[in-house]
Parts: structure tokens; sequence; C-alpha cells
């Protein structure tokens, strides 16, 4: 389904050298899209961007979603017919020291991304990624719902409520489903776990930097429980959310969805380093004793995704050690084989994920 509706697109990824969007714009290529970035820097080394080499597969534009009018030249000069924007500053504790940055990229990149769609109708549809941290956290046991109330009391969790409100007012004032306007939806997902993450403050990333230098990883909250996914779980919703929003589906346009994993990948920070440990036989950690001084993490955090399942069909296609299992041997690959060809290794898991969609009977695979 995917390679019929996004060959020969033209598809803008903002964000396109993070982490995820390293993930989607491969995605993209092998679907046959015409794929562009737009994105102020490379997070770091190593960089995902980089060890896949997609500086040589698609257009690599440089720029900060902050400065309207260098975004408005780089999007002209490459005429989108889809937009993923997932460009932001995605680190909650980063959030914490730099608030300003974190508000105005999250919020004003946003709102520059709208600004352009609302002038130039040729873009067909709009996905604007956010985050399940978008959510007002009160440690509830049951999954949040769209229509739960947005907005945290963390710079970087405020933020993305900030990002899905200025969405809403913006579908309903210029983008109501009319002919020749653009199709935006609003995605939120989050925990994402997968091969080429090296963000800091990440669980995974930590633990891969701190075992293959052979140290032991100090571990912050191992109680917490988190909705655990592979990347490409919340990435093939992003791409069946651009189908039916290219499809003028009016049941989908305007409308946030979650996308996140079945309840039995919720589970606690401890229970997924002790997984991706089996991938590791020289892993080692130690509890954060001093962990009382750190800035306040949630308890507790879920998604309820029954409405991309009814709107979209769209249901997770891992389970809980297949997810951990994929991250795994990525990193193994990356470190045990210096020179491996990574993007063509990423291509294998993709396939591998969408043989496991498949093998579920999961229809947007199809």
């Amino acid at each position: 389904m995917f390679a019929n509706n996004y060959k020969g697109k033209r598809v803008l990824v903002t964000g396109h050298t993070g982490f995820k969007g390293s993930w989607l714009s491969t995605w993209l290529l092998e679907l046959g899209a015409n794929v562009a970035g737009y994105s102020v820097d490379l997070p770091g080394t190593p960089c995902n961007f980089e060890i896949l080499g997609l500086n040589r597969r698609m257009q690599h534009g440089v720029g900060d979603v902050r400065d309207r009018a260098a975004l408005r030249d780089a999007l002209d000069g490459f005429s989108p017919e889809i937009i993923f924007h997932l460009a932001a500053q995605p680190l909650v504790r980063r959030a914490y020291s730099d608030p300003l940055n974190t508000f105005e990229t999250n919020v004003v990149g946003t709102l520059n991304i709208l600004e352009y769609a609302r002038h130039n109708p040729a873009v067909r549809a709009l996905v604007l990624i956010t985050s399940d941290k978008c959510y007002r956290n009160v440690d509830w046991v049951w999954g949040y719902r769209e229509n739960d109330t947005l907005g945290g009391e963390d710079p970087y969790s405020a933020s993305k409520g900030c990002a899905e409100l200025v969405s809403y007012a913006y579908t309903k004032s210029y983008f109501e489903p009319t002919a020749g306007a653009t199709a935006i939806a609003t995605a939120r997902a989050g925990n994402v776990i997968g091969g080429g993450d090296w963000a800091e403050d990440r669980i995974v990333p930590d633990c891969i930097r701190s075992w293959s230098k052979g140290d032991t990883v100090s571990i912050r909250s191992p109680r917490s429980t988190r909705p655990w996914q592979h990347v490409l779980e919340p990435l093939s919703g992003y791409l069946y959310l651009g189908v039916e929003l290219l499809r003028r589906n009016q049941q989908v346009t305007g409308q946030a969805y979650n996308f996140g994993p079945d309840i039995t990948v919720n589970v606690p920070v401890l229970a997924l380093i002790q997984e991706l440990a089996k991938y590791w036989p020289e892993a080692r950690w130690a509890i954060d004793q001093t962990n009382h001084l750190a800035r306040p993490e949630a308890r507790f955090l879920k998604l309820c995704c029954d409405k991309a399942l009814v709107d979209l069909k769209w249901q997770p296609a891992l389970e809980f050690p297949d997810t951990v299992r994929l991250v795994g041997e990525w990193y193994r690959q990356y470190f045990s084989n210096p020179g491996a060809n990574m993007h063509e290794f990423t291509l294998k898991q993709i396939e591998t994920y969408c043989r496991h969609a498949s093998d579920r009977g999961l229809p947007w695979i199809q």
C-alpha cells in the first residue's frame, strides 16, 4: 500500500538528520519517493543520517525551522506534496536547561510549517509529529486518549502541548476539509527505541555507549514504566496517516492520533535493560542512588490507540522481545562489524518489520 501511494511523490521530512527522521527518510526512499530534508544540523557523533549515507541518497537541506524566510525559500525550491514535520528539540532533560530554545523550536517551528502550508495549497498532506508527552500526565493507569487534557509540568511536555493547540487552531481556522485545502493531522508517540539512536539521556543509547566500552551504565528510574516501541511502529502509523490524508479521508483530516505499542510492551526500565542485555554478554548496570537530586520523571505513561485502530485499522506489529531483538541486533552489527553496510542492514530490518505486519494480517501493510 505504501509504495503505491508514495512512489514518485515529493516528500519533505523536517528533522531528517535525527533518529526518527533518518529512519523515515530511509523508508520513504525505499518506497520510491523523491525525498528532501530540512534540519538545522547533525545531532551529534555518531549520527544515523551519516551512518546510513543519506546525504548521498536524498536532498539534504540545512536550516532552522524557526527561521520563517529560510524555511519558505527551501520549501519553495523543492515544492513538496507531502510534509512530515519531525524537527524538534526532543530531549526532556535538555529542555529544563534550555526552555527558550525548546519552546521556540517546538512551537514556532510548527507554526512556521503551518503558515507555509496555509499559503501553499500545493502541499496536499501535512503530518505533524508531536509526542506522547503532550498530555498532562497525572500518573493514571489507563491510556491517554486524544481528547484528554494537553500540557505538562515540564518545558518539553508543555511545548508539545502548545504545538498541538497551535495545530488545532490552524486546522479549524484555515484547513477545514474543503477542495484544495491541505489535509492535516497530528501524530503522538513516544519512548521510541531502535538502532541508530545516539541521543543523550535516553536509556538505550546510554546502555549502548557504556557497554560498547565495557563500562557500567547508571540507571536513574528502574521502576518507571514506559510504552517502549520500535521506531518502525510509529513510522508505519505516520506513513499510513499520510496515505489517508492524500486520499482526503474526511474521517481522518484534522484529527490527532496516538501510535503506541500493545499493553504487554508497557514495561519498567529495568525489564527493558534486562532484555537488551541478552544481546550484550558484557552488559552491566547499577542503580543511581542520587536520583533524588534529579529532575522529576513520570512514573507511568501509556497511550490508548483505539482511535488509530478504528479509523486507520492500524495496530502495532511487534511483541516486546521482537522489538528489543531488532534494537540489539542493529547495534551489535554496528559495533561488531566495522565498515558494515548499515544502510543495507537497516533496509533488512524494515523488511523484517513489514513481514511481521503482514503475518499479523495488518491491512495497512498489504
